[in-house]
């Protein structure tokens, strides 16, 4: 491959990194295509993609980056995995996927810039995502206007009941 040929694979992976808020390093040496096809199958679902790049390539495309505590990561048979719309999705995928596979291993990766270690990325694929946590903070917003109902009804209820209590207290008084 020719110099122009590699600074273009650099410039686009370079484009991609920076638009990913998450990037994982992965071993994958011995696995198959088609193992490797699921992986890819798996991590679109979920926003995220999976590059196989040279190692040269690779750390030059990293450096000066959003993900440059990546770049001395690269070594033998490695993968990368980036991350777009829910970095807690693709770490779910990577996790997942690692624990099927007895040949894919997850090194390291970079959320937002930060380096996180493999048991760091386990851990954040134990949280929830991001739609759950939408719904989750939708219902707690949802929660406090129902209350504050639910809490005048049962004012007005009790003032209604005493006021009912004493129209029969009258009204058996005055028969």
């Amino acid at each position: 491959m020719d110099r122009s040929g590699k600074a273009a694979i650099i410039e686009a992976f370079k484009a991609l990194a920076e638009k990913a808020s998450f990037a994982a390093i992965t071993d994958f040496k011995g696995m198959t295509v088609e193992e490797l096809t699921n992986l890819r199958v798996d991590l679109r679902k979920s926003g995220a993609e999976y590059h196989v790049i040279k190692n040269t390539l690779g750390r030059i495309a990293l450096t000066d980056g959003k993900h440059d505590s990546l770049k001395d990561k690269f070594h033998e048979n490695c993968g990368v995995a980036l991350g777009f719309d829910d970095p807690v999705a693709a770490a779910k995928s990577i996790s997942e996927f690692a624990k099927k596979s007895q040949l894919f291993t997850l090194r390291c990766a970079s959320l937002d810039g930060k380096p996180m270690t493999a048991e760091q990325v386990t851990a954040l694929a134990k949280l929830p995502g991001k739609e759950q946590l939408l719904a989750q903070m939708l219902g707690t917003f949802n929660a406090v206007p129902t209350n504050f109902v639910s809490l005048f009804g049962n004012i007005l209820r009790g003032l209604l009941y005493a006021l009912k209590a004493i129209e029969e207290q009258k009204g058996n008084a005055a028969a």
